[in-house]
């Protein structure tokens, strides 16, 4: 006989306190911290507790008794649903005060060295329609939300569950899709792109993917919008016969007849199990495989597998930042690692004497050489491999002991061989660039016993999200 599990008390009259991790609130309960969604700190509300362990919880608001004086007004109709986007119902101004503390706190209580005093964060100028890339996913049967739930107990809307979807995964469900009409994290093109393009699927009847048994058409649609005007749409699909690659390509004739704006119209076949595609080939079906950025004089050639940072204008506030930060000498030798497409080491090369990048992904290091050639830029050299074992005593002692080095890793931070190299290496100065202020405050307090923080500058790329960018300097002591 199976254990009934015991339903989780409703905890009346909670004032949630203050913001956590993923886009939550907290609040503490006797010694329990427990962690909301959808919620802002000054809201009263009934919880239910839906998963418990020793010293923290996960609740849902059941009841709204007062709400926050900081709370604002969703502005999207997804949200809630969707995963992203999670600050919406926070004032910016008041995200911009919980990513400071953010920072702050982790350099304090992780770090725990001697600090200046952290620089007021910069927000981004722009909180909607910032992102230059987004990847939409289709599926053959979308997730529904509740309301729409409750409306297949009406026999006329039984076609509702059949419908497909083309928007974004619900979060930890790689199998359901939230259809989207309307998204404000990119230009409004974007929006009119993906709605045309799942009209015309639903009107002609082309497939989509089942994700779980990979049978249909239409798989991913990625759509990159840039300063320059520019657009690029990548559209993938599963084809096997004739007719499928028949029903396929009205689609993208379509989208070319109907967005002559579009300046790179591609597609790949994708046959997997998976929207993966830096193993397959791409086909140009108008236009350039490519399209371009720019940052002050320079150009940087943007391609469908290209990596570059989502909010164009707000990097361009953090290199600059980074540049500052440098503070370079004609001729000095600058390490960039973790260097991506180049980005950062060609912001800095009219600077120095030589810039050295390192990056493990291939792709993204001929993408850097690209550029620099683009750009006329030849002191800059790229070497891809795994940070740990390209950057060695050897590699240094071949290239050249850095004055200045830049370390922009994921966010799991860096290797502890890689800051043994760097250590050794002894360099002026380091401008540590983090989007996980915990593992950089973990990393400097490695780094404190022969270097010391001079400056923190914390950066917003994602307004209403959690996430924060930061740019810390430290100099050799």
């Amino acid at each position: 006989m199976s254990r009934k599990r015991r339903e989780q008390p409703i905890i009346e009259n909670v004032i949630i306190t203050g913001v956590a991790a993923e886009g939550k609130s907290l609040v503490r309960i006797n010694d329990l911290v427990v962690f909301v969604p959808f919620v802002v700190p000054g809201d009263v509300v009934d919880l239910k507790i839906l998963k418990k362990k020793h010293s923290y919880a996960e609740a849902v608001a059941v009841k709204f008794h007062k709400l926050s004086d900081v709370r604002a007004v969703p502005f999207c109709r997804h949200f809630g649903i969707c995963g992203g986007c999670k600050w919406q119902n926070l004032p910016y101004g008041e995200q911009l005060r919980f990513k400071q503390q953010q920072v702050v706190d982790s350099l304090t209580r992780i770090a725990k060295v001697e600090l200046p005093e952290v620089n007021p964060i910069l927000g981004s100028e722009e909180t909607v329609r910032y992102r230059n890339k987004l990847e939409y996913s289709f599926s053959n049967m979308r997730w529904l939300t509740q309301g729409e739930l409750a409306e297949l107990d009406n026999p006329d809307n039984n076609l509702l569950r059949k419908q497909p979807g083309l928007g974004f995964h619900i979060p930890g469900a790689f199998d359901k899709v939230l259809h989207i009409s309307e998204c404000w994290l990119q230009d409004n093109i974007s929006n009119l792109i993906r709605n045309a393009a799942y009209a015309y699927a639903v009107e002609h009847g082309i497939p989509f993917i089942n994700l779980r048994s990979q049978e249909g058409i239409l798989r991913d649609m990625m759509v990159r919008v840039v300063t320059t005007g520019q657009i690029m749409v990548l559209v993938q699909a599963k084809i096997e016969t004739p007719f499928q690659n028949e029903q396929f390509m009205g689609l993208m004739q379509h989208l070319s007849d109907r967005f002559p704006e579009i300046t790179s119209l591609l597609y790949v076949i994708n046959n997997k199990c998976n929207d993966t595609f830096g193993d397959l080939d791409v086909h140009v079906f108008r236009g350039q495989e490519f399209i371009y950025e720019t940052m002050e004089n320079l150009r940087f050639k943007i391609g469908p597998k290209s990596f570059f940072q989502t909010n164009s204008r707000q990097a361009y506030r953090l290199y600059s930042v980074v540049r500052q930060f440098a503070d370079l000498k004609p001729d000095d030798v600058v390490y960039d690692l973790y260097t991506g497409t180049g980005t950062i080491a060609q912001f800095l090369s009219a600077g120095a004497r030589k810039v050295i990048g390192i990056e493990y992904v291939p792709e993204a290091i001929e993408d850097a050489k690209v550029n620099a050639a683009l750009n006329k830029i030849d002191n800059t050299d790229f070497f891809a491999g795994d940070m740990k074992d390209v950057l060695t005593a050897d590699f240094i002692a071949a290239h050249g002991v850095p004055d200045v080095i830049v370390t922009d890793p994921p966010r799991a931070g860096m290797h502890k061989d890689v800051i043994d190299v760097i250590l050794a290496a002894s360099p002026k100065r380091i401008v540590y660039v983090s989007c996980n202020p915990a593992t950089q405050a973990r990393d400097i307090a490695i780094l404190d016993q022969n270097y010391k923080v001079i400056a923190v500058q914390p950066v917003d790329m994602f307004p209403h999200t959690q996430h924060v960018e930061v740019v810390t300097l430290l100099q050799k002591r």
